[in-house]
């Protein structure tokens, strides 16, 4: 994944970082960039480069996904130190990204050499020169999508101001995110579904076989090949596809 670099996203925050005052304007930009895209790796690029531009403190930040029960999985960070960081919370299963994940919470703090919640991820931090943290969950009310995660080497980098601001950003984003995600989910089904009639038009064609019978040998073929029934499907697609190129090529005799 490309580093999040300044585009349409990030124009939805100021060149600088905005107050309280500024929040309802910077957040409604940023969701209506964010509205029609449906590419779940261009929102969260989106996400991280207009969080960093919107709240006060952020000089490092990424995002984490929650991926099947919790395996987590870092997205858009904007330098490696946010991927090493991300990383040594999931090895250790401690941090403030992790608990605000699995403890449903908003987390900060603004000096990891004061903290003890953390020991084995603060030293780390510490060691990677970062000393303010700021976690937020990002969820619906249906599912945890997983965390923003902001980073600082300042002390008391991120005040009150900054989790509320960071707060509503993260509802933003969640929003978005599960908006776009969904809207992947979709066109991949349709191209499933698309892919599966053209498999069973072949062999309906091929083996004269009505539509049921023809959905019948996928799932057959599918079970055999220990294969799902789309990589089944787009298999016999291209296969036939290939063989067809191949007859049209094919040199006839004199």
């Amino acid at each position: 994944m490309r580093r999040p670099r300044p585009d349409d996203a990030a124009d939805c925050a100021t060149d600088s970082a905005v107050g309280l005052g500024g929040a309802a304007d910077a957040l409604s930009r940023f969701a209506r960039s964010l509205e029609a895209e449906p590419d779940p790796e261009r929102t969260l690029t989106g996400i991280v480069v207009a969080a960093a531009a919107t709240i006060p403190g952020v000089q490092h930040a990424g995002i984490t996904l929650v991926e099947k029960t919790s395996v987590y999985r870092s997205v858009a960070p904007s330098d490696d130190l946010v991927t090493r960081l991300d990383q040594m919370q999931y090895e250790t299963r401690e941090g403030p990204c992790v608990d605000a994940i699995r403890d449903h919470h908003t987390f900060r703090t603004g000096d990891l050499a004061a903290e003890t919640r953390w020991p084995r991820f603060t030293r780390a931090a510490l060691d990677a020169g970062v000393v303010s943290m700021l976690s937020f969950r990002l969820f619906t009310t249906a599912t945890t999508l997983g965390a923003l995660n902001l980073y600082s080497p300042l002390r008391d980098a991120f005040d009150a101001d900054a989790e509320t601001l960071g707060e509503l950003f993260a509802a933003y984003a969640a929003i978005a995110l599960a908006g776009s995600q969904q809207q992947q989910y979709l066109e991949s089904a349709l191209a499933t579904r698309d892919v599966i009639a053209t498999a069973k038009g072949i062999l309906m064609h091929r083996d004269r076989v009505d539509d049921k019978a023809a959905f019948a040998m996928l799932v057959e073929a599918s079970q055999h090949a220990n294969m799902k029934l789309r990589d089944v499907a787009a298999w016999l697609v291209t296969d036939a596809n290939t063989k067809a190129g191949s007859a049209q090529h094919k040199p006839t005799n004199p």
